[in-house]
């Protein structure tokens, strides 16, 4: 696998190999081998992951942006199997340099609607391919023509995406057990944020939760950097 640093520390993508033939393709989703190897030795840490949850949704779903609190904090490792969203890192470690700022990356799945949806990226985007490397743009955006990327999110930081396809089936992992008391959120229509989410976020279709969660400054962050 490929691993790629973002504009922010510890935000990585992560590009698994895949061997396609006449009978279609195969990939290892993950390994922990590997992550040790490649993954650990950016982070300074390793990670051990121990909870894999599912998401199903709809065109114009948001989910976000969501984070838990000490002594409960999630790192997660994030991919979209059917179909396609836009995915959001948003660092909110007090102290951090880059606090505030995001990173999103674009999620597709190896089927014909998250095929499309990554090609029509690539095409738009300054109006021709583009590489994983080098298309982190001025808003931290790695938004490419690439498919099956995943999406590595370290503790610190609040996190959502937006569901691009008609459906999307969205998997991720966790280092730590949900803990609903640890819950914690803010809101993933912040237009201070500046983030463009690719969908016309005056129709989108969140929860009675997600509707709730604070602005950033409005925001006290449990997390330090």
């Amino acid at each position: 696998m490929n691993v790629i640093k973002t504009a922010i520390d510890g935000v990585l993508i992560i590009e698994p190999k895949v061997f396609t033939d006449a009978r279609g393709y195969f990939f290892e989703s993950y390994s922990q081998r590997e992550f040790d190897e490649k993954v650990a030795p950016i982070l300074g840490h390793t990670v051990t992951f121990v909870q894999d949850n599912e998401s199903k949704s709809s065109y114009g779903v948001m989910r976000g942006l969501h984070f838990q609190r000490p002594p409960y904090t999630q790192a997660k490792l994030v991919r979209c199997v059917k179909g396609a969203v836009l995915d959001v890192a948003v660092d909110i470690r007090k102290g951090s340099p880059t606090y505030g700022q995001y990173v999103a990356s674009l999620l597709c799945a190896h089927d014909e609607e998250g095929t499309r949806i990554a090609a029509e990226f690539a095409l738009t985007a300054n109006h021709s391919p583009l590489t994983v490397e080098t298309a982190l743009t001025a808003n931290h955006s790695p938004l490419t023509g690439k498919i099956g990327l995943q999406f590595f999110i370290p503790k610190g930081f609040a996190h959502g995406f937006a569901v691009l396809s008609e459906t999307a089936v969205f998997q991720y992992k966790c280092d730590e057990f949900y803990h609903p008391e640890a819950d914690g959120g803010i809101s993933i229509l912040d237009t201070s944020l500046g983030i463009d989410w690719h969908i016309p976020t005056d129709k989108a279709i969140l929860s009675e939760k997600d509707t709730k969660h604070p602005l950033l400054n409005d925001f006290v962050t449990p997390f330090t950097l």
